[in-house]
């Protein structure tokens, strides 16, 4: 099915960023958003033009406004002297928090903004059941979520790339309509995603696992160094970024996620205190002088070898073992740069980069991954570059 013309409701983070997508590719994009600010930058960004409610709704109908970045998404009243819209739209993007997808869909059908609709809502049970309960068309509503994000928010945090590569969960029920399922998954297509077909039920255990539980464990490790002293916070390495660094996005946000699908996460988190119960036993008995003690320690620490091996790779293959060529690097602009134009002049292809500061000094590493036998060739160049490699 092709998608001509699509309306995304909701300019925050991954509404724009599927608009942006969708642009590049040639779709006709319309934004509405409750807030003219995100909807005007939206629009300044090239992710679409703004479009208006078919019929003037009751005032105060979306004064309500949810927490987090994409907050204030939704339709706006249409005002005298707006242009409505005509024929319906191919497709619908529901792009606003899950509590809200279900009230959004209700009056976008009642309006008759499109054939068909999805959301990008990061639960999905929740929504699906409200929209049953409200009585909105589940034969034209199809389910979905793209697995990206960053931890910025808002339209100007948005990527035309931000999908290319990621997997899209797509939860049809028994409802849905085999065209509408088609719309969906040609504007996965369109974004550059992969489609993942999974029921809702199934899809928000994973998301607790795989995302919801994690950040709410990092947030915890994050949150002990808000009193942590500042002699702690001048030994802080690319560890504790790597750990916390989810934990910096929207709390209102990630609260409103994190309610919607608050079993599965709680379940989660509960395996995960056991754990870490387990650990502080082990470590209260090593200090206490029991050398036995270790045993259950080196079963959790091999556990997560095992965990973190599994997680998928490259293009969502198998995990790849990669060398890591360091390189100390000047804090200074183009340094990047000229690092990567010797990696191209020599075929060396970077499959992925860090970097670490050095404290209290204008330099840091950094860290290549390559393929394992691309590691000579690649430190050579360097060195005969004028690089110092470690």
């Amino acid at each position: 099915m092709e998608l001509r013309t699509v309306l995304v409701v909701g300019t925050g983070l991954i509404g724009t960023s599927a608009a942006l997508a969708l642009r590049k590719r040639g779709v006709r994009v319309l934004l509405a958003d409750r807030d003219p600010g995100a909807v005007r930058l939206a629009r300044e960004l090239g992710a679409g033009e703004e479009w208006l409610a078919a019929d003037q709704p009751a005032p105060g109908r979306y004064a309500e406004k949810a927490a987090g970045p994409d907050a204030s998404d939704g339709l706006r009243p249409a005002g005298p002297g707006d242009q409505l819209p005509g024929e319906p739209v191919d497709l619908a993007v529901i792009a606003v928090p899950p509590a809200h997808v279900a009230t959004e869909l209700l009056e976008l059908q009642r309006i008759g903004a499109a054939r068909f609709y999805t959301d990008v809502a990061s639960v999905k049970v929740e929504p699906l059941h409200r929209a049953a309960q409200l009585g909105c068309d589940l034969a034209s509503y199809v389910a979905s979520h793209p697995l990206a994000g960053r931890e910025k928010s808002g339209p100007g945090a948005a990527r035309a790339d931000l999908f290319l590569g990621r997997p899209w969960a797509l939860c049809p029920t028994e409802e849905s309509d085999p065209e509408a399922r088609a719309a969906v998954l040609r504007l996965i297509e369109l974004c550059g995603a992969n489609a993942v077909e999974v029921g809702a039920s199934d899809h928000d255990r994973a998301v607790a696992v795989v995302s919801h539980a994690p950040h709410v464990a990092a947030s915890a490790v994050a949150a002990r160094l808000a009193d942590a002293t500042d002699v702690a916070l001048g030994l802080a390495g690319q560890g504790v970024r790597d750990v916390t660094r989810i934990a910096g996005s929207d709390p209102g946000l990630w609260l409103g996620i994190l309610s919607g699908n608050a079993a599965p996460v709680a379940e989660v988190l509960e395996a995960v205190a056991t754990d870490l119960a387990d650990a502080a036993g082990a470590l209260r008995a090593l200090a206490e002088g029991d050398g036995t003690a270790t045993g259950e320690l080196t079963q959790l620490l091999k556990r997560g070898v095992v965990g973190h091996d599994r997680i998928p790779g490259k293009h969502g293959g198998p995990a790849s073992s990669y060398a890591v060529v360091q390189v100390v690097i000047g804090d200074r602009p183009g340094q990047l740069a000229r690092l990567f134009l010797v990696c191209d002049e020599v075929g060396v292809n970077v499959e992925d980069v860090r970097l670490e500061h050095a404290p209290g000094l204008p330099l840091g590493i950094a860290e290549l991954s390559v393929q394992p036998d691309a590691v000579p060739t690649l430190t050579d160049a360097l060195r005969e570059r004028g690089w110092e490699v470690p």
